[in-house]
């Protein structure tokens, strides 16, 4: 019979198996070192499965998470995993791992087998991987991957087939005759929850972030958005060369911008306004006609006790906006400015600073 704890509440069922080993882990009281150790993970990976496995369940932090692993009777007291519909192997701590494989494309393109960098060959080549990677829930067509990678330029010869064995090769498991790369009628796909993919884990994060800050939960929001933010290192997909590249490269990177402005308006919200103004300031340079930047950092300047400084982004956004665009600033971005030269602070929105 179900706990009163479990009434209601999403089953490690919604879990995929690795992350009921992570959660069975936790349970057992494991750091986050001691498990990326027996699961042969990186420890940041570690900390996402866990951001992934508290979404999933509802729970509030890590406390939540133990709690829950022995409420469902995935650990038990003194006797290990419980033999029930859904148990997790006892040798889950202290064995031997399957070699995991990772992706990486929130920067220059990276993969790596069992822990350990490969080559994974020219860019054209990474090209067909990334198209796989990035459309990870469907099959990706062998015209489609000629039209993302190649474009108004197709090669002479049918070579994607002949990438796409060199990637199998590339990335197979050692002792495992298993691909990462499966086939069906209507193209290739990566298979479901072989490859570990930094943008998903991203995605994720982002996704917990957002189900913490409804929750109210602000700090614990602006912890998780960091995590994913940090996931970012570099020039995305850096050198991958047709439009498919070029396309997802806009996305993530307009991905980014509106995380940082979530993060941000998050730690507006905390008061950590002197906290926000630096990165408010960096991303005003990145982002010069985005309007919404500049109300933040101006919001942050002014509760800082910094109204001149304000009003000196309010004239150089308005200035821009006139230059290179043509416009007026909008509606927002002029109530923003009248607030701030009326001093009402009340009418900015924001939570008084702490101290």
């Amino acid at each position: 019979m179900p706990t009163t704890a479990t009434i209601g509440q999403p089953t490690v069922t919604t879990l995929t198996h690795r992350e009921r080993e992570v959660l069975y882990a936790v349970g057992c009281g494991l750091t986050d070192a001691e498990i990326a150790s027996a699961l042969a993970l990186p420890e940041d990976a570690v900390d996402g499965h866990l951001a992934r496995i508290l979404a999933k369940l509802e729970l509030r932090d890590r406390a939540a998470a133990i709690v829950h692993a022995f409420d469902c009777g995935l650990v038990v007291p003194r006797q290990g995993p419980r033999e029930a519909a859904n148990p997790v192997p006892r040798t889950v701590i202290r064995r031997a791992r399957e070699p995991q494989v990772g992706i990486s494309m929130l920067g220059p393109m990276q993969a790596w087998r069992d822990g350990q960098p490969v080559d994974l060959g020219h860019l054209r080549q990474q090209a067909v991987l990334a198209a796989l990677a990035l459309c990870p829930d469907r099959t990706v067509s062998q015209q489609e991957l000629l039209d993302g990678v190649w474009g108004m330029e197709p090669p002479i010869t049918n070579v994607v087939p002949v990438y796409i064995y060199r990637l199998r090769k590339i990335l197979r498991r050692e002792n495992s005759t298993d691909s990462v790369i499966q086939r069906d009628r209507c193209g290739y796909r990566l298979v479901p929850g072989a490859v570990e993919v930094d943008v998903t884990r991203m995605e994720e994060l982002v996704a917990a972030a957002g189900t913490a800050g409804r929750a109210g939960e602000l700090t614990e929001a602006v912890r998780v958005c960091t995590q994913a933010l940090d996931l970012f290192r570099g020039e995305l997909l850096a050198g991958l060369p047709g439009p498919f590249a070029e396309l997802e490269r806009l996305r993530l990177t307009e991905r980014r911008i509106a995380l940082v402005q979530r993060k941000l308006d998050w730690q507006l919200r905390l008061g950590r306004h002197s906290e926000a103004t630096a990165e408010l300031r960096a991303l005003a340079v990145e982002q010069p006609l985005n309007e919404p930047v500049a109300v933040m950092l101006m919001r942050a300047l002014y509760r800082s006790g910094r109204q001149a400084d304000a009003l000196t982004v309010f004239d150089r956004t308005r200035r821009r906006l006139a230059d290179d665009l043509g416009v007026p600033p909008g509606r927002l971005l002029r109530q923003t400015h009248q607030m701030i030269l009326r001093g009402c602070d009340a009418d900015l929105g924001l939570a008084p600073t702490t101290p």
